[in-house]
């Protein structure tokens, strides 16, 4: 089997960095696939990760969704009106500090869930197609090491604080 020369090709500017460009275009791949799962639960690609982050942690204020998503502040604030418009998410005045406003998912969310959970098993079975079990171990143990090199590097990582 042969595969598309402009899927695997690599451009000369990229040959210092073969993996590099791997990454990236199986990271762009990856959220398409994602999006094509996730627009039949209406949504759109990265509103999974902040819906994720709000089943898991509960009510929590804005700005710690902000920092948990790691996006545009404005961007987030977009994503939580839509996910708010569909019953999705609740937005109300925190209590301890009125200026300060507390996110958290709405008891509708509950089907949002089990559709966004469906997607990213179908996701990891189509991403995954042909590897046997070690081999997905193995390529989990590998990413985690590139994720923690890329962390390190970087002074905004969620994992540096």
């Amino acid at each position: 089997m042969t595969s598309d020369p402009a899927c695997t090709e690599l451009p000369s500017a990229a040959r210092g960095g073969p993996v590099s460009h791997a990454v990236s275009r199986l990271a762009r791949l990856h959220r398409i696939a994602a999006g094509r799962l996730l627009k039949s639960a209406g949504l759109y690609p990265g509103q999974e990760f902040l819906m994720m982050y709000l089943w898991d942690a509960g009510a929590v204020r804005q700005s710690e969704v902000i920092k948990a998503v790691d996006l545009d502040p404005s961007t987030v604030t977009k994503m939580l009106q839509r996910l708010e418009q569909s019953g999705h998410v609740r937005r109300s005045p925190d209590p301890a500090d009125r200026r300060a406003v507390l996110v958290e998912a709405t008891d509708n969310s509950c089907a949002l869930l089990s559709d966004v959970e469906r997607a990213w098993t179908n996701l990891e079975e189509h991403t995954l197609a042909g590897l046997d079990r070690g081999e997905r171990e193995e390529l989990a143990r590998l990413l985690a090491k590139v994720e923690g090199n890329l962390c390190r590097e970087a002074a905004d990582c969620p994992e540096n604080g």
